[in-house]
């Protein structure tokens, strides 16, 4: 049987050390026609690729407990185009903290926001700080948490 041969040039890389029984890293992006695979699959501790799941969880569909990623889905950390995770932050972001274009969750901060307590263009929620409405609750609590939150984002600025 003829290989396919594609235009794109692939990387793989594994480490050989492993932690729970993952490699402490795996990078794999492009095709691998000798694994009839189209996009890089990355499975570790690390994992960047086309699809990376892993701790740590960098690519273009990126799962894991911190992913960042075209789409990315975090447990704890999700931060990409659309993102989920306990904290979430893209475009389009969907957790329990949620910054975004488009932010759905518990406390939401985002130009259309849906949630509990909502900051935003068009928010809509229980407590709400928008351009139409200003809940005084909302403000008690967005005053004393948003330095938290510019603090814990600073980093990623």
């Amino acid at each position: 049987m003829k290989k396919r041969t594609h235009p794109y040039r692939s990387i793989r890389k594994r480490s050989t050390q492993l932690l729970w029984g993952l490699p402490l890293y795996d990078i794999a992006m492009g095709p691998d026609p000798d694994h009839d695979e189209l996009r890089g699959h990355a499975h570790g501790i690390i994992a960047i690729g086309d699809i990376a799941t892993g701790v740590l969880a960098l690519g273009g569909v990126a799962r894991g407990i911190i992913a960042m990623g075209g789409l990315a889905l975090g447990a704890l950390l999700g931060v990409g185009g659309v993102s989920t995770g306990a904290l979430a932050i893209g475009g389009i972001a969907v957790g329990g903290v949620a910054i975004g274009g488009i932010a759905v969750g518990g406390v939401v901060v985002g130009g259309s926001a849906v949630g509990y307590y909502t900051m935003g263009g068009g928010a809509f929620g229980e407590y709400v700080i928008s351009g139409t409405r200003r809940d005084a609750e909302a403000v008690r609590f967005f005053s004393e948490w948003l330095p938290l939150l510019r603090h814990l984002l600073a980093p990623l600025k």
